[in-house]
């Protein structure tokens, strides 16, 4: 079997490699699913309960071995991974524990004089799941804890440069759930697509880019596949100028920077008054200047990030950053632009990296119109002490959410999604739950 070398970001170096998976690797994972799902898909929620809860308990337990093959491939602090990433990995996993038990189909009565109907959820079957690098292992969870409490059985691939942490969960998991329940299979693109397009999985999920996510939907057509695509952000942050500047600045720093600005929801497309433009962007130089990140997740990333600042148009002023931080690892420094327009490429693209781009707007209908002016529709933010406006502005903005004055908490009950080229589908909450399940109706003839 051929395989890919892994590197540690922050230094550049190879360290290891992992298997790359073919078609029967593929297959063998797949039909070993399909054999799990004649026997998990009857187990009872409080089986599954069970499972979740212990998958959860032995998780944290064993935290350390998580952070430390996960920061090995990511970069990642150390001390960040346990104290928000492995927490909340756990917590998916308790909630979707909880959640499982309050799968039921509804009751219902007698539409056709005699009949009975009722409804029932059921599990999809196999479902084939693909992962990105910049979270490996929560969105992992994200994945695995919603499909196999509704029933379903998964395979599951992980990003070719971060698939450490999958395998180590796999592992993990198989400690307290049937031979095949979850399974692993590590490789490149080809070996998602050899995934997407096997003939047994009833249901593809993907959380990655906008391209990828196109094209796995195109590819599961041929099937007629259900899709559940999580792609691609570039969430508008939308600053009136009755805020609080500096308390601005530091929460919209704080959530574009986070892990290294490579987030699919982070802060880094600021849409900023008149008013308070010239204030909020020395603010944000400030904090920026002071701030410290992690690496790219690659050379190609990091060398995406400079292609896009060495691209800018003249009207564009960099106020710090652009450059390669250090001759070691992947780092790009802490960067703030200003003066950019609607149509410029760093307004369109996603950038997944530690830049800030500032656009200066007058009235209230110019900046929805601006934060609305992207393909993408995943997340969003108001930052305003103005309630009604926070509320009008709330509505308007076309995006599957919407913080208002902070930008990025997340919650289990909560249901993360977009619109758009951010695809369709929600991970997380009851919703996401139901996003694994199928819809039976049954009718009965009375007497």
């Amino acid at each position: 079997m051929s395989t890919l070398d892994l590197v540690n970001p922050a230094t550049g170096e190879v360290f290891g490699t992992t298997p790359v998976g073919r078609e029967s690797e593929v297959d063998a994972a797949v039909r070993n699913a399909a054999k799990a799902f004649t026997t998990w898909r009857r187990s009872t929620p409080m089986e599954r309960q069970a499972a979740l809860l212990a998958i959860a308990d032995a998780l944290q337990v064993r935290a350390d071995d998580f952070a430390e093959v996960e920061c090995r491939e990511t970069g990642k602090d150390r001390a960040v991974m346990l104290s928000d990433e492995i927490p909340q990995s756990a917590d998916v996993f308790r909630f979707f524990a909880g959640a499982a038990r309050t799968l039921a189909g509804a009751s219902a009565g007698e539409y056709v004089a005699g009949h009975t109907s009722s409804l029932r959820r059921e599990p999809v079957g196999v479902i084939a799941q693909i992962t990105p690098w910049n979270y490996p292992l929560l969105m992992a969870v994200w994945k695995i804890a919603p499909a196999i409490a509704a029933g379903n059985t998964v395979v599951l691939k992980p990003a070719d440069t971060t698939p450490s942490s999958t395998v180590l969960l796999a592992e993990l998991a198989a400690e307290f759930l049937p031979e095949g329940v979850v399974n692993v299979v590590t490789g490149d693109r080809d070996t998602g697509r050899l995934l997407v397009a096997h003939p047994v999985p009833a249901m593809v999920s993907i959380t990655g880019s906008t391209r990828a996510g196109i094209e796995v939907a195109r590819t599961a057509a041929d099937t007629l596949k259900r899709t559940h695509l999580e792609l691609g952000g570039n969430a508008p942050v939308v600053v009136f100028d009755d805020v609080d500047v500096a308390s601005a600045a530091d929460g919209i720093i704080a959530a574009a920077f986070y892990n290294a600005g490579q987030d699919c929801t982070a802060a880094t497309r600021v849409l900023v008054q008149a008013g308070v433009h010239d204030e909020l962007v020395d603010a944000l130089m400030t904090r920026a200047k002071a701030a410290t990140t992690g690496p790219l997740n690659s050379a190609i990333q990091l060398d995406r990030a400079i292609g896009l600042v060495d691209r800018l148009p003249g009207h564009a002023v960099v106020h710090c950053g652009g450059k390669q931080l250090g001759d070691r690892g992947f780092f790009l420094e802490p960067t703030v632009i200003s003066g950019l327009r609607q149509q410029d490429e760093i307004v369109k693209e996603e950038v997944f990296a530690p830049v800030v781009t500032v656009q200066r707007f007058t009235s209230e209908d110019e900046g929805i119109t601006s934060a609305n002016g992207v393909p993408q529709g995943l997340a969003s933010s108001v930052w305003t002490t103005d309630a009604s406006r926070a509320a009008r502005v709330s509505i308007e903005l076309d995006f599957g959410c919407v913080w208002v004055n902070t930008h990025g908490p997340l919650a289990s009950e909560m249901p993360h999604g977009g619109f758009g080229q951010s695809g369709y589908g929600k991970d997380l909450s009851t919703i996401g739950l139901d996003d694994y399940t199928r819809v039976k109706h049954v009718m009965t003839k009375l007497a």
